[in-house]
């Protein structure tokens, strides 16, 4: 969400922010060092995300989500939700993903911006809970039902420390027998080891962040013969500790290795960026140049669960702008 819709939903209902919320720099790289890490910012996920209370406040979020990303030259994005982290303000899971998709498909349509929701599990709750929204997921399917804006993904996110990846699989075992891709968090706490059990044990499509693959040469490999990109989000890497600096991002290394990167923007409320950002990053970091960045964005597209009509689209686009003066 936007800042100063935070700031507005949350005086309206009297909920008092931490300091660093009402910041209109809440948690960007100037941070001193020693602020930064995965608890500050779930203390300030948590915090955020207790003014979305109704339906009229997700149709706000996603028309503005809609909109920004539209000012961002953006032609198709995924959201992450864990429904049953708001089950018990609107009545249930179902209530919430139908919330979701609804406010989504409208927002789709007024600015243009095509829409998929990624369905995710908490690594903090129990393996059988991920099977339960895996079951869930699978009713909202493409195919399913008829819907403008469908679940496109099954996820994994939360403490990458907590609990072991491979005891989630069944729960992506039934997200792929509904034609759902998996796309859960791995290597951005923890090493290429999660990134290995990301990709072996759950048969992941993408893997979220996954830089720290990059730390074994062998799970670079098989990512790159398995096909499975990694959702590089620069900006809050380094935000959050996971590299000191964007230059040490491994953007290079991996698509050097054969690995497809899909630049994403992770949290643009607590992060201070969104995509057309980590662009940024890249060029003034690693010197990437015009033919670079292009490559990114059309592995980003490729690896997207976008319709192929909408790819097809966004890679004229690429090379549109490519060509351009």
């Amino acid at each position: 969400m936007r800042h100063t819709t935070l700031l507005d939903l949350a005086a309206v209902r009297r909920i008092v922010l931490p300091d660093r919320l009402t910041s209109s720099r809440p948690l960007h790289l100037d941070v001193e060092a020693d602020r930064r890490g995965w608890f500050a910012f779930q203390h300030l996920y948590d915090a955020a995300r207790n003014v979305v209370d109704s339906q009229a406040v997700l149709s706000r979020l996603m028309r503005e989500m809609c909109e920004d990303e539209a000012a961002e030259g953006s032609g198709w994005v995924e959201l992450q939700v864990d429904p049953s982290g708001y089950s018990a303000r609107f009545g249930g899971v179902h209530a919430v993903l139908d919330g979701v998709l609804s406010a989504a498909a409208d927002a789709s349509e007024s600015t243009g911006v095509g829409v998929g929701v990624i369905v995710a599990s908490s690594r903090v709750r129990h393996p059988l809970s991920a099977s339960t929204l895996a079951r869930l997921a699978a009713q909202y399917a493409p195919g399913s039902r008829r819907g403008a804006v469908d679940v496109v993904g099954f996820g994994l996110s939360n403490d990458e420390r907590v609990g072991r990846t491979a005891e989630f699989a069944q729960a992506f075992r039934i997200a792929r027998s509904a034609g759902l891709a998996g796309v859960p968090h791995a290597g951005e706490l923890v090493g290429a080891e999660s990134v290995r059990s990301a990709v072996v044990d759950l048969e992941a499509a993408r893997v979220g962040h996954g830089v720290r693959a990059i730390e074994d040469p062998s799970v670079v490999a098989l990512m790159a013969e398995r096909g499975v990109a990694a959702e590089v989000c620069p900006v809050s890497n380094v935000a959050l500790g996971v590299a000191t600096h964007l230059d040490r991002v491994p953007v290079p290394a991996l698509t050097a290795a054969g690995v497809r990167v899909a630049l994403s923007a992770d949290d643009p409320l607590l992060f201070g960026s969104r995509l057309a950002a980590q662009y940024r990053a890249m060029r003034s970091h690693h010197r990437i140049d015009d033919a670079g960045l292009a490559d990114l964005a059309r592995d980003s597209v490729d690896a997207s669960l976008a319709p192929e009509i909408r790819k097809a689209s966004l890679l004229t686009g690429i090379g549109a702008w490519l060509t351009s003066e």
